[in-house]
């Protein structure tokens, strides 16, 4: 028997003794008991997670489904979130999806643009940038699609996706006829989705997953089968028992359209899953971007790039298909990074409760190993996980992961009230040795906050070199989680811009070596559930003040900058190394800005007379001078940051 044939025998026994696992409930059910909690570590987390959404202007409620029941999955199942300068400005602006109600819905269900006034609050201009819309929006994807120097935006929904294309004047272009991607015929449920550059041309394609493909109409009732209850209470159906969705591949022409190659790159050929979140990144290090597929119920997908158009799906046979039982898990989210510092990217994906989430170690070829229960992430099994992230947030050296969490039962909490619809969001910090800890919390009221979360995403909001999140919650105003560091922790963030590969470098690798260690990060337009982190890779370093940094660009390009200095935000340029570098203020220094008085501050500065003389042209102050106009125009300022910030900007 040939080589291929055994491994064809072994994927398919692999995937019939998953598929006859479990039965009786819509959701795969593992049961695991969680693993004894070692003995505190003792080391202070010199990171500080502080919800600070509603002093930032994100104020608006994320629609999705009924409160107290929720009659379909469609309604369960939630959003993601992004983290992405649409104005390019240099500071993180937020998109944030939406869904709807099956009945009466609330007005203003409509995703969100926030874009950042550099000040800690953030302005909504959905209706001025030309986003609103109402649906069960799903997920997002981010990257410049036609290399025109802004980022563009890509939206799954249960019904017709959306393309947007940034005009580069703040406002976006519904593109999606014009691009070819109006499908017609039965619904789809578009779930993960993100962009890559498969066939490394310089243009960004499209991956789509769905779902299950399903008719509202024709769903049966909650409780109506034996898949439609969770611990015999009646909930809505599924995912098992519903037929599982296609994926699909979308070629970027490089005019502004893009044409279907599911059949022709072997998307098609690998078996249906309810597939979920999508990640791109080269996990063989072979220079040639790959595609991982986090699956409900189902084995999770592994497609790798064969580098002349055609994936092949081996998951299962890598190690990333099913648990180290062989057994089927609820995968959701998926976080990828060097979690070791051994230079290869690893991947995290979170699961149902009654299981934990899982580690795969990447060997260096492309070949995983289940490392959950030796790394301390199997002491944690009674929530529903979903979007998650690899980062350094104490900015020791090593990236932690974080968590979010969130019931889809609503009606169940009454009977079992340890499965509550709220819960806690999660951080398990790195401790440098293979092992994490868990932390709730030790890690701040944002962490340890009562919520039905979905999507989050991660990145420096407020620019002080430290990673923040923004969370989505079910029928609530997201959380804006800033993190205030403490410590001496130095850092380094870097930013990719393709010449001869994609302008967004989606696809690059980065590996930074800093004080004998080693770390990859790659440069992703999806991750954590169905959402997109800032593309400015993020690495803590210690006490290590500067970095060797070795970028293999998306198209093969290797590129080696040396001796990089510590705590700036550099640019680099495919084939033109460093092109800008920029400092930030740290976390403790903007905390001990807050609490200077504002009128003491601007005093101190420049003198009340001196500071209006100055700035009434910039400002557009009363032309007449004197302490009361000054006092007038900071009275009304929304906070002494936009004072601050005005001043260095236009005066020096």
């Amino acid at each position: 028997m040939t080589k291929r044939r055994l491994l064809r025998s072994r994927r398919e026994f692999l995937w019939m003794a998953a598929s006859t696992a479990a039965i009786g409930q819509g959701v795969i059910p593992r049961n695991v008991k969680p693993q004894p909690r070692g003995k505190p570590s003792g080391i202070p987390f010199l990171a500080h997670f502080t919800d600070v959404a509603a002093s930032a202007g994100l104020t608006h409620p994320i629609i999705y489904g009924g409160l107290a029941h929720k009659k379909y999955i469609v309604e369960t199942v939630g959003c993601g979130v992004a983290f992405f300068d649409y104005d390019m400005d240099g500071w993180l602006d937020i998109l944030v999806l939406c869904g709807t109600r099956m009945e009466n819905p609330p007005p203003g269900a409509t995703n969100r643009l926030y874009k950042n006034n550099r000040d800690g609050t953030f302005t909504d201009v959905t209706e001025k940038a030309g986003l609103l819309r109402t649906g069960w929006a799903s997920s997002v994807t981010i990257g410049d699609y036609n290399n025109d120097g802004f980022e563009d935006i890509f939206i799954t929904y249960y019904g017709q996706n959306v393309l947007y294309r940034n005009n580069g004047d703040g406002t976006f272009r519904d593109m999606t006829k014009e691009a070819g991607l109006l499908y017609t015929g039965p619904i789809r449920w578009g779930s993960g989705c993100t962009f890559l550059d498969y066939d490394r041309d310089g243009h960004l394609d499209l991956f789509v997953a769905t779902y299950a493909d399903i008719n509202l109409g024709k769903l049966p009732k909650p409780g109506e089968n034996p898949y439609c209850n969770f611990k015999g209470v009646p909930v809505n159906c599924g995912p098992r028992g519903l037929p599982m969705g296609q994926n699909y591949l979308y070629r970027n022409q490089g005019n502004g359209t893009f044409r279907e190659v599911t059949a022709a790159s072997g998307i098609l050929k690998a078996p249906r899953t309810y597939a979920m979140t999508a990640v791109a990144a080269d996990f063989d290090n072979d220079g040639w971007t790959d595609l991982y597929v986090a699956s409900d119920s189902t084995p999770s997908l592994l497609f790798r790039n064969q580098h002349h158009g055609v994936f092949t799906e081996d998951g299962v046979e890598r190690g990333v298909g099913l648990s180290d039982e062989g057994t089927e898990q609820a995968g959701m989210g998926v976080a990828v990074g060097d979690f070791n510092l051994d230079g290869n990217l690893d991947i995290f994906k979170t699961h149902f409760s009654d299981d934990t989430a899982v580690l795969y170690q990447n060997d260096n070829g492309g070949n995983f190993r289940d490392v959950t229960i030796e790394a301390g992430l199997a002491v944690e099994t009674r929530y529903i996980s979903w979007g998650t992230g690899f980062a350094d947030f104490d900015n020791d050296g090593w990236p932690d992961l974080a968590v979010v969490t969130g019931s889809v039962y609503p009606e169940v909490e009454d009977r079992f009230p340890e499965y509550p619809l709220r819960t806690p969001r999660m951080i398990f910090r790195n401790l440098g040795n293979g092992k994490f800890e868990e932390l709730i919390d030790e890690a701040g009221p944002g962490i340890s906050a009562l919520h039905c979360s979905r999507g989050c995403a991660f990145g420096d909001f407020d620019n002080d070199g430290d990673v923040d999140m923004i969370v989505v919650n079910l029928n609530e105003p997201p959380s804006l989680l800033r993190n205030d560091v403490t410590g001496t922790g130095h850092w380094l963030k870097v930013f990719l811009v393709g010449t001869v590969s994609n302008r967004s470098a989606i696809g690059s690798t980065v590996i930074a070596r800093y004080g004998g260690k080693t770390q990859a990060q790659a440069v992703m337009a999806q991750s954590s559930f169905y959402s997109v982190n800032d593309r400015r890779l993020h690495f803590g370093l210690g006490q290590s003040r500067q970095v060797d940094l070795e970028i293999h660009w998306t198209n093969g390009y290797v590129e080696q900058i040396k001796g990089v200095p510590a705590n700036k935000l550099i640019t680099i340029k495919e084939k033109s190394g460093v092109i800008k570098s920029e400092s930030f203020k740290t976390s403790q220094e903007i905390v001990s800005d807050r609490e200077k008085p504002p009128r003491a501050w601007a005093a101190a500065a420049f003198g009340v007379a001196e500071l209006e003389q100055q700035l009434a042209p910039k400002l557009k102050l009363p032309s007449v001078p004197g302490r009361g106009d000054l006092a007038k125009v900071a009275g009304s300022l929304a906070s002494l940051e936009i004072l601050k910030l005005r001043v260095i900007e236009g005066v020096e």
